[in-house]
């Protein structure tokens, strides 16, 4: 069998999935080539600080929704029958308040916040909850079953996945995307495909430099408390950049609160006084995490930062040749990363399929 070689660079969820789907085709020999790998915290690297669950805000009727569509199923397979995964079922409350329509959250969120969305026929439970049941504030609200993802088990887990297909992982770093297929980095000598991954470093990435791609700053609070669900609502009384909304992660991965979605800001280091609206935003909005108590009865595990990697026009799933090689690209999630991962990979693998056939037919 012609064996074709595959070097995906970037080991975030993206890359990590796009690898485990083409790892599941026979015929190929795959080497993951990453400067970040799971186990990793870096502010390059925004897998590990995601929430991360499945509330698609992808507008119907477009790519990123059927790619958000064609992820639900592998998730909620996971969440039956591979525990080991760390992914587990979650309600998911979406709370809509009259007053934040038009604001940038409520722009972000518009299809999310929708009393019918395109999802409601692809989650579970999809419904209406009565006007009486709100909270105050509150104007509607709608819940579902979700998924929450612990990605501290969750990454490892593709990565121990794709080992045992047979995938390489190695540490590197690539000035240019073309140096991914230059000698020693597959084991086999000659690379076929270049898979991007890179996230939000497409945007400094020699051979591709999107500047369209941007970091949407987020920041969090993960507590050991337990909220009992997932909740997210419309907007905040704290600014345009902020937003409010609480998920437990499964298998003792701590409740995360958040957040903020300040684009174009690189800063890494948590914001105190930010950290203290995010805290006193969740307890008000769940009162159950502390018991109807304030703040300083949430048992904090860590601060975090993370920066989504967003690209104007959303995700880029391409190929092209650069300096003669192959490219296919996947990146630009931006908060999405995980809700549209085997959506976007299938689609990746399906163009490193097309490429793979021209370089055959050049032979």
């Amino acid at each position: 069998m012609f064996e074709k070689n595959v070097v995906v660079i970037g080991a975030g969820v993206a890359g990590l999935t796009t690898a485990l789907l083409l790892s599941r085709k026979p015929g190929y020999k795959i080497v993951v080539a990453a400067k970040h790998m799971p186990g990793d915290y870096d502010i390059e690297y925004a897998s590990p600080w995601a929430g991360a669950n499945y509330m698609p805000v992808s507008i119907r009727n477009t790519e990123a929704a059927e790619w958000d569509k064609n992820t639900w199923g592998p998730l909620e397979d996971l969440a039956k029958n591979y525990p080991e995964a760390g992914v587990h079922f979650q309600d998911c409350e979406i709370h809509s308040r009259a007053k934040d329509v038009g604001s940038a959250t409520a722009k972000w969120f518009a299809e999310l916040l929708s009393p019918s969305p395109w999802f409601a026929k692809v989650v579970p439970n999809f419904r209406t909850l009565p006007k009486e049941s709100l909270g105050p504030g509150i104007d509607s609200a709608t819940v579902f079953t979700s998924v929450c993802i612990n990605t501290a088990i969750y990454l490892p887990w593709l990565v121990s996945q794709c080992l045992k297909n047979g995938v390489t992982f190695k540490r590197a770093v690539f000035p240019h995307v073309s140096a991914a297929a230059a000698s020693g980095v597959h084991p086999n000598g000659n690379v076929d495909v270049v898979v991007n991954c890179t996230g939000l470093m497409a945007s400094k990435l020699g051979g591709v430099e999107d500047k369209t791609v941007v970091p949407a700053r987020g920041q969090i609070v993960i507590v050991r408390n337990d909220a009992g669900k997932m909740l997210d609502v419309s907007g905040t009384d704290d600014g345009d950049g902020e937003a409010c909304y609480v998920m437990t992660r499964a298998a003792g991965g701590g409740t995360i609160l958040g957040g903020c979605y300040q684009l174009g800001s690189w800063e890494s280091q948590p914001d105190p006084n930010l950290a203290v609206r995010i805290m006193k935003r969740a307890v008000e909005m769940v009162p159950a995490l502390t018991n109807g108590k304030g703040i300083e009865h949430l048992d904090i595990i860590r601060h975090g930062v993370g920066l989504r990697p967003v690209r104007e026009g959303g995700v880029r799933i391409a190929k092209e040749r650069i300096e003669g090689t192959w490219v296919v690209h996947n990146y630009g999630a931006g908060g999405a990363g995980y809700q549209c991962s085997y959506g976007c990979a299938q689609a990746t693998v399906d163009l490193i399929e097309e490429a793979c056939r021209d370089v055959r037919a050049r032979l």
